[in-house]
């Protein structure tokens, strides 16, 4: 089980993602433009390093929903791969057999 300060240091991250997002949008699309002027551009890219850190998407971490482990997680299901084997050894996950050869 990961510390649960980590696990809501995560939580938080993506509550502050979702709050500047739309004005990252805004601030990338101005960067992005290639009609706006080079004091636009210089304007957008200071408001944008001036927003938090933890406003970008990119900082947050995937989690094991179950334990909250941050390393080998798969996206499909959401579960580390020690949970996801326990999951599909019972037989909690449709369409994933153990496989032999």
């Amino acid at each position: 089980m990961a510390k649960t300060s980590m696990i809501v240091r995560d939580q938080r991250r993506s509550e502050i993602a979702a709050k500047f997002a739309s004005k990252r949008a805004a601030l990338k699309a101005v960067i992005n433009d290639r009609k706006a002027t080079p004091e636009q551009l210089d304007e957008a890219l200071a408001k944008l390093q001036k927003l938090p850190r933890d406003a970008s998407p990119t900082r947050q971490m995937l989690r094991c929903r179950i334990t909250g482990r941050p390393h080998a997680v798969y996206r499909k299901f959401g579960l580390s791969r020690n949970k996801l084997r326990e999951a599909v050894m019972r037989g909690d996950v449709p369409g994933v057999v153990k496989a032999s050869w």
